[in-house]
């Protein structure tokens, strides 16, 4: 069966997860300038980051990466994760 969503009529703010009960566990994560989620971490997951828009500082067990639109970041699951818009302004 195949199934299809837009992201952006997802209900769900900041997340909105878009195949429920199904994998891969796919949520769409939407942050305003100084928002932030809590450090948290998806044990025995491989997780995807897509970042769609803007610039995004993800931090990763303690090490920070820089990313911008379009970017696609894939990690383990069991590192602590907190995604923060970046405060770097991109030119």
């Amino acid at each position: 069966m195949t199934t299809i969503h837009t992201l952006n009529e997802l209900d769900g703010q900041p997340h909105a997860n878009v195949f429920p009960d199904a994998e891969p566990k796919t949520i769409r994560l939407t942050l305003d300038a100084g928002g932030e989620v809590a450090p948290h971490s998806h044990p025995d997951r491989k997780i995807v980051f897509h970042l769609i828009e803007g610039a995004i500082e993800l931090e990763l067990d303690g090490e920070t990466h820089e990313l911008s639109a379009g970017d696609v970041a894939c990690f383990d699951g069991d590192q602590r994760l907190l995604p923060m818009p970046s405060r770097i302004a991109l030119h």
